[in-house]
């Protein structure tokens, strides 16, 4: 019999804000070449990840990259790399579902694979001390779905495992906190349902 879930623990992307590089490259970008190329470059490329572990500043990105691009593409690289946040706004249901969960007693925290522009862009969706809790990789210098930085959270929370609830669009993430002992949930954008495991209905 599982534990009563107490704790509901959300990623962020995908889950409460959209995140969506094609809206990005769709609005910067002049042609489907560009758009291919700072998919690539950008989005795919190992500097995302590196801004998100914390290695490097968000800003620092456009840089890094620049000299791989075509100098015809480096305004809309730029564009992208300074102004892809445009994209982050809540999804639809999402303020209203964790506005029900805390409401219905559960406490609730963030663990999200993000860069240093999450502390920005994230009040997009509510004051970040609404929540019981954070923990974001730039700062900790993990990403998800490495095993440490779920136990970063439990730790810092004095989280039981069993009680954690833990919400992610990515299948790897949810097993990897499945493996630590929380239960997990794969995210498809049906808050529905999700409602229907809670009890908020």
């Amino acid at each position: 019999m599982k534990a009563t879930i107490k704790n509901i623990v959300f990623d962020m992307g995908n889950v409460l804000l959209d995140f969506q590089p094609q809206k990005v490259v769709d609005r910067f970008c002049s042609s489907q070449e560009e758009k291919e190329l700072i998919l690539r470059e950008l989005f795919q490329a190992p500097e995302w990840l590196m801004a998100d572990r914390g290695l490097i500043k968000d800003g620092d990105r456009y840089g890094l990259i620049r000299d791989r691009v075509p100098e015809a593409h480096r305004s809309a690289l730029k564009n992208c790399c300074f102004h892809w946040d445009f994209c982050m706004e809540p999804l639809p249901g999402a303020k209203e579902f964790v506005r029900d969960c805390k409401q219905a007693g559960y406490r609730i925290y963030i663990l999200s694979n993000a860069s240093d522009l999450f502390f920005t862009y994230f009040n997009n969706f509510s004051p970040l001390d609404y929540f019981d809790g954070a923990v974001v990789s730039c700062q900790e210098l993990l990403l998800k779905p490495e095993p440490e930085i779920y136990q970063r959270l439990l730790e810092r929370y004095h989280l039981c495992p069993a009680e954690c609830f833990f919400i992610d669009d990515r299948e790897d993430n949810v097993d990897s906190a499945r493996a630590q002992g929380m239960q997990g949930y794969v995210f498809r954008e049906d808050y529905p349902a999700l409602r229907e495991i809670l009890g908020l209905n």
